[in-house]
């Protein structure tokens, strides 16, 4: 497709969210309208001419440990703020009235703290435990109390906390300070690296006590290398193997799941939208087919606001909510066709939130219309779940589950 993919997932976290941040499809949308300008000749076609031809056949053991207990998830984000506070009230509600029956709640949050009190040695000695969840065991009797499926996002790689208090588990700069995603001078976000061992077993371990106090599904957020790090991968100074970007992230995502398959507890990622449509994302390790044959359910974010002219035949994507949406799942199920009766659950994001930064006449105001029509997309796609996304928790009424 002849198409560009606009991210301005910096301006979003001005609002209150930061899930998924601008600066990277910003850049591997170069990569996406080079190839569309540039097709792959026919005797290198990717699997998407052929699957078949190309791609892995679909790994065995993944057997997803609530197929016959959970329900088909519908669900809203709730920051730890809103789970321990007066929100929550609202909220809970909202399902209530509704046919949602799921949150999505962060555990272990975007700048890296743990999200509530927790009496693990270790994770009170590697990460940096808040209150923002004053009383977790509460919080968790109240999600029971109202049927609702707990899942527990847990923000993996993009950890500023961890990699300012240990700078050997970061990537550091030539000065050897701690390096940052901060520009004209401010002092931004850090990750931590995804070659180090200890990492994978810190966020294993904060996932394994969510599992342990009732969450029944575990959500890894930023499985990735920091936005572009293609372009300043030999000039920081960081551990590293033989394996690739691809390969690590991958293996992180196959090791987590496996160390949590004792506690009966399904994993889940989420991806940028865009990996469906085009290569495999080699500068931040994202590969939309091997991650998602490695997890019981794959979470693409398909947010309208983030295609910009030209994807999915649509001059202005957030202005069309349901071709947009549409096409986004047709490309998914066209790249997840090779894993045929393996391919996991598909449960996207989608928005519901009014995207003003795109520039007068480029958007529109979202309320249930826009939801729904995104809803019904899926439905029509065969698409059972979805996941609903506002920075900060404030819901549509009104909208068609």
């Amino acid at each position: 497709m002849g198409i560009l993919m606009t991210m301005l997932f910096v301006l979003q976290a001005a609002f209150g969210g930061a899930q998924q941040e601008a600066q990277t499809l910003g850049k591997i949308v170069q990569t996406a309208q080079h190839f569309a300008q540039h097709p792959i000749p026919a005797d290198a076609a990717s699997s998407d001419d052929d699957p078949s031809a190309t791609e892995e056949p679909p790994s065995e053991g993944r057997v997803d440990p609530q197929k016959d207990e959970a329900p088909k998830v519908k669900g809203i984000y709730v920051t730890a703020y809103s789970a321990g506070g007066a929100r929550m009230a609202s909220l809970l509600d909202l399902v209530d009235r509704t046919e949602l029956n799921a949150m999505v709640i962060d555990i272990k949050d975007d700048y890296g703290n743990i999200t509530y009190k927790t009496d693990n040695p270790f994770l009170q000695e590697i990460g940096s435990p808040q209150p923002f969840i004053k009383d977790i065991h509460k919080l968790m009797e109240t999600l029971e109390a109202h049927q609702i499926y707990p899942i527990a996002r847990i923000v993996v790689f993009k950890d500023t906390i961890l990699a300012r208090k240990k700078k050997e588990l970061s990537f550091l700069n030539p000065d050897g300070s701690v390096w940052h995603n901060g520009r004209n001078g401010k002092i931004g976000e850090s990750f931590v690296n995804p070659y180090r061992r200890e990492v994978w077993d810190y966020n294993v371990a904060v996932a394994v006590e969510a599992a342990k106090l009732g969450f029944k599904e575990i959500q890894f957020d930023y499985v990735r290398f920091p936005e572009g790090f293609e372009k300043r991968a030999d000039t920081l100074t960081y551990t590293r193997t033989e394996d690739s970007r691809v390969d690590v992230v991958t293996e992180f995502v196959e090791y987590a799941r496996k160390q949590l398959e004792p506690l009966g507890v399904r994993v889940s990622v989420d991806i940028f939208g865009y990996a469906a449509s085009v290569p495999a994302a080699e500068g931040i390790g994202q590969d939309f087919l091997r991650i998602s044959d490695a997890v019981h359910v794959i979470c693409p974010m398909i947010y309208p606001s983030h295609y910009s002219t030209g994807w999915f035949n649509q001059k202005y994507p957030d202005k069309a909510p349901y071709a947009t949406v549409k096409g986004a799942m047709e490309d998914t199920h066209k790249k997840l066709a090779p894993l045929g009766d393996a391919t996991p659950i598909i449960r996207p994001w989608i928005q519901d939130f009014t995207a003003s930064w795109l520039g007068k006449g480029q958007y529109i105001k979202y309320g249930a219309a826009e939801v729904s029509a995104q809803v019904q997309a899926l439905k029509d796609s065969g698409i059972e779940e979805f996941l609903l996304w506002n920075a900060s928790n404030r819901y549509s009424e009104g909208a068609q589950y």
